[in-house]
């Protein structure tokens, strides 16, 4: 019987299955390419991802939202 306490994910984590599962990469692998990227604005992350990594938009938009906010 599922956990009816657990409320479900929300937010841009809530792409992080389907971005692990499409891109075959962990999570902790697009933020550290994101960190290596230097300071950028949220829209250069998402071109940075979607050109150099082929990522659609939802995905790449999704990553660097999370991104953001844990680099605060």
């Amino acid at each position: 019987m599922p956990d009816s306490s657990a409320s479900p994910v929300k937010g841009p984590a809530s792409y992080f299955p389907s971005i692990e599962a499409k891109y075959g990469q962990p999570i902790s692998h697009w933020m550290e390419v994101l960190r290596a990227a230097g300071a950028r604005k949220h829209m250069e992350y998402v071109a940075l991802l979607k050109t150099d990594h082929g990522m659609g938009h939802g995905h790449a938009n999704a990553l660097v939202a999370a991104f953001l906010v844990q680099a605060k």
